[in-house]
């Protein structure tokens, strides 16, 4: 049986977290000696890690001091203590996963185990949810759904000014606006949002991750993407809906009905032992048939197709695998969200963006929202 590490800081390590059960901003190690689950944490925290993992021991570094003493440092102590407690058990290898930080592997080596990477280590158990995690992303996402609806009918119901641009108060309504008023909706839900939010439109949208900026137009279509973390599970949501203020164009309406088939095509298409590539090109095929062209990296005028039909999510806001050109089987119980997208400097943009868990059959949808153009009350 190998033996296993993870170790980090377990605040913004998922797997660590995963394991330890708290967000812990101190050092932490996860070891796993034959069929022992260890913590290895700082000592204040001892009784909080033994009340939420499922480790079957917990320790501290001041328990396995090496020879040569432990560092007044405690990132470094912790990882000395790690390979103290390795070595102390005759452990020769370990495998290790990709978010190991040099300081561990280096008092690993320095003690004379060998550290072997396992690339599925921290990522193969974490893409099958538990039915716990998918009450946490379906909570996470239904709050997202919420304050989607407040930002989306907020533009909608905007006033318009002679030239054409959207005003509330009597103050213009801009793409910054929209986003701080989302994210202070989302604190009053207990959400944060470290990694921002998108409300774009024409011209900034042809660049399918600009955050948008500027005053919103009448008529246009206005991208918003929504993607808070519950900070009472740190699990995410996140969602896309595109509104249009007034009356939308016609190019605009068959950009909409585009994405519409090419999102239901994959998600028909997201069944358990499928092909993640397959999946991204049963909605991509829909939109070439319609006349839109792949343009990745290339920013365009017209409305093209520039990214993949979405990503796992759980405890990362983006998680393995993709669902893209290359990706592997998809895994029942595995969360995707699926976010088919058209994209051009002149016309602005279309995404419309789900949550879908895998399922041996049918997709299960766990978002309610209407995915239309249309967001007046």
């Amino acid at each position: 049986m190998a033996h296993k590490i993870l170790a980090g800081f377990a605040i913004s390590n998922a797997s660590l977290f995963r394991r330890l059960g708290v967000p812990l901003g101190d050092p932490a190690a996860w070891l796993e000696i034959d069929d022992e689950k260890i913590a290895l944490v700082r000592d204040l925290e001892m009784d909080r890690v033994r009340s939420k993992s499922q480790a079957d021991s917990v320790t501290c570094p001041a328990r396995h001091e090496p020879m040569s003493g432990l560092s007044a440092d405690r990132e470094t102590a912790t990882a000395q203590a790690a390979a103290e407690l390795f070595r102390s058990r005759d452990v020769s290898l370990v495998v290790a996963d990709r978010t190991l930080p040099y300081i561990f592997a280096w008092h690993l080596q320095q003690a004379g185990i060998t550290v072997q990477y396992d690339d599925e280590l921290g990522v193969l158990d974490r893409r099958t949810k538990s039915e716990q995690e998918i009450e946490y992303l379906a909570k996470a996402q239904a709050i997202t759904e919420d304050v989607m609806k407040l930002m989306c009918e907020t533009i909608a119901g905007a006033n318009v000014t002679g030239s054409g641009q959207l005003q509330i108060g009597g103050q213009p309504l801009t793409s910054e606006r929209i986003k701080a008023m989302a994210a202070i909706e989302f604190l009053n839900r207990g959400c944060t949002t470290g990694h921002g939010a998108i409300v774009a439109t024409a011209p900034h949208v042809a660049d399918c991750h600009h955050s948008g900026e500027g005053v919103l137009k009448t008529s246009v279509p206005v991208i918003v993407d929504l993607f808070p973390r519950d900070e009472s599970t740190r699990y995410w949501g996140d969602c896309t809906r595109t509104v249009v203020h007034g009356e939308p164009s016609d190019v605009v309406k068959a950009m909409h009905a585009a994405v519409v088939a090419a999102k239901a095509a994959s998600t028909a298409a997201l069944t358990a032992g499928n092909l993640a590539g397959d999946i991204h090109k049963a909605g991509e095929d829909v939109l070439i048939e319609a006349g839109y062209p792949v343009s990745r990296g290339e920013l365009t005028d017209q409305p093209s197709i520039q990214h993949g039909t979405g990503h796992g999510i759980g405890l990362d806001l983006h998680e393995p695998i993709l669902l893209d050109h290359g990706g592997g089987k998809v895994l029942a119980g595995e969360v995707f969200t699926v976010e088919p997208g058209l994209y051009g400097r002149k016309v602005g943009g279309v995404r419309i963006e789900d949550m879908l868990v895998v399922t041996d059959g049918e997709a299960r949808n766990i978002n309610q929202l209407h995915d239309g153009l249309d967001w007046t009350t």
